[in-house]
């Protein structure tokens, strides 16, 4: 028993009396004191597809913590749909909503004193929001993913929610007509589950997966398949056993389990979102990790999964390949993963992994070959240069050749940008710049998805350049580069480029570079003066308040005292 839960076995007459006579009003009996309470952190929402079908999960999980000796806690949790808030004002609650679900599973597990908690979640920051709180308790906890969407279909070809963003790039380029525009929307999204491809949620929960905080075949799973409720009811049993055992997330999320993350991130083709959620969650965590050891692993990591954005196939497609076990296995034959990094289960990373084929099936070519790979080094770059003292983040897949010199063309936030490109203003050779849509400029580090998107419909993916403070989207892809630090409202670089001025991205040197004079930036940078802020109050306000810089992870409670 937990010392929550001998808290709880108290004798009549005693302080905490009246604490039991309320639980008894929510089911408890007199043996279930003696059980632990575990959280049940329910993500359901009718906001976005990617949460719909949690509720019945959450049920699954109550029901199995339950036949485990558990004595289930049900709250909910918020969700922003980043999908259908891209591109608008409401973008900018999507990374705060990270840390609002961070704080609110850590006040209701720790006001309840709960012994454990099982998260469930499926839009993009529902993972690293869960995985935070986790850090911060300490107490046994798992993570269990809502589930990929199943692709769409049209004329042969597999749809995700990028598609749909891309077919209005094309539209705009008078690539395709009307009707094909609206059968693209039409079909893009057909059920339940996150955005299908490698895109953020994906790839998080391939993470956690890889992390040991989630079971095994888990994230690759779609959720409106039996096997995902069937995982769903194994992981509550996982955790009333991890809490009998008292294996903790301090066990878990060791600075090995970060680096077999960013292995398999590389692997896979992740999203260079994650990036920030890891740094975030490392810190949490108390674990050293910078924008360095991604770089560091890159090198040494192939891709070898041919998945969307900018490859042919989706998660689903992964997971009938063997999923993120046999990527796992690949790797730790090569010696590029920690095998005795714990799990959940309380067995280790090699123990997990012993009865996994040591090659992908050969019908096959989603996952590829060790000798075969999709690229030879990891598509996430870590860029530095006086555009970027701190770092940044180049997602370089799908690109023909990721160097390019060219004039700046420079707008102050994303719906500026959009507009030029609609208009047919952004030419072959040009490097885009969108700024102060940075952590606190923004606030939130809006994604660009809508921007990039509309590159790549315009056919202009291999020949244009993008650099933003703010972040992209997992379905982005072209020559990109985000979480430029420090950021345009603190004075970076960025905030000094004027229109016309040269920049260079070089991914096979790690540079990003505004062609300028230091005496020239010196007078630039004098003459500089920061914005106001977008916003003063409320949830926008306190968050541009605290929060961190990219390359720190934007955390909010960062050497708060």
């Amino acid at each position: 028993m937990s010392e929550n839960a001998r808290s709880r076995v108290v004798t009549q007459g005693s302080q905490r009396t009246p604490n039991r006579a309320m639980l008894r009003a929510v089911g408890f009996t007199d043996d279930d004191f003696n059980k632990p309470m575990v959280g049940v952190a329910n993500g359901f929402s009718t906001i976005t597809p990617c949460n719909m079908g949690i509720n019945d999960l959450a049920k699954r999980a109550e029901a199995g913590i339950k036949n485990a000796g558990g004595m289930p806690q049900m709250f909910g949790t918020i969700t922003v749909s980043d999908g259908i808030s891209m591109g608008t004002e409401g973008m900018k609650y999507s990374l705060v909503s990270r840390d609002v679900i961070a704080d609110s599973i850590e006040t209701a597990c720790n006001g309840q004193s709960m012994d454990g908690v099982l998260a469930i979640g499926g839009c993009d920051k529902n993972m690293p929001g869960a995985m935070i709180a986790m850090a911060r308790m300490n107490i046994p906890a798992i993570f269990v993913y809502g589930g990929t969407i199943k692709p769409g279909h049209y004329k042969g070809e597999d749809l995700t929610v990028v598609s749909a963003f891309e077919a209005v790039g094309q539209h705009s380029a008078g690539r395709i007509d009307d009707n094909t525009l609206l059968a693209i929307e039409r079909n893009a999204c057909p059920g339940a589950g996150s955005c299908g491809g490698m895109f953020t949620a994906n790839t998080m929960s391939s993470a956690f997966e890889v992390m040991g905080m989630s079971l095994p075949y888990s994230s690759t799973m779609a959720a409106e398949d039996a096997e995902k409720a069937d995982s769903t009811e194994k992981s509550a049993f996982a955790l009333v056993n991890a809490i009998r055992n008292q294996i903790l997330p301090s066990q878990i999320l060791t600075r090995k389990a970060f680096e077999n993350a960013i292995s398999v991130i590389m692997a896979v083709g992740g999203s260079t979102n994650a990036v920030l959620h890891l740094l975030a969650i490392a810190n949490t965590m108390g674990i050293e990790l910078t924008l360095d050891d991604f770089e560091t692993i890159r090198q040494r990591v192939p891709v070898l999964c041919d998945l969307k954005p900018s490859g042919r196939y989706v998660t689903v497609n992964l997971h009938q390949a063997g999923g993120i076990p046999q990527v796992m296995k690949m790797l730790l034959n090569h010696g590029l993963l920690h095998g005795d990094a714990l799990t959940i289960s309380g067995q280790t990373i090699a123990e997990t992994l012993a009865d996994v084929p040591n090659e992908p099936p050969t019908n096959q070519d989603v996952i590829r070959p060790w000798n075969n790979p999709v690229y030879k080094e990891g598509h996430l770059a870590i860029l530095k240069g006086n555009l970027a003292s701190e770092g940044s983040v180049a997602k370089i897949s799908g690109v023909k050749n990721p160097t390019i010199t060219g004039p700046a063309r420079v707008f102050e936030s994303e719906e500026e940008c959009l507009d030029a490109i609609l208009a047919g203003k952004i030419n072959a050779g040009d490097v885009i710049i969108v700024r102060y849509e940075g952590p606190k400029g923004g606030p939130g580090m809006r994604e660009m998805l809508a921007p990039t998107s509309a590159i790549i419909g315009a056919g202009l993916g291999d020949s244009v350049g993008l650099i933003t403070d703010g972040r992209f989207s997992g379905g982005t892809y072209g020559l990109v580069v985000g979480h430029v630090a420090p950021e345009a409202y603190v004075g970076g670089t960025i905030a000094l480029v004027k229109e016309g001025d040269s920049i260079t991205i070089d991914a096979k040197e790690k540079l990003l570079q505004l062609n300028v004079s230091e005496e020239e930036l010196a007078q630039r940078r004098e003459n500089w003066q920061a914005p106001e802020p977008r916003y003063k109050r409320g949830v926008l306000g306190k968050y541009a308040k605290l929060v961190s810089s990219s390359s720190l992870g934007a955390v909010t409670d960062l050497n708060l005292f």
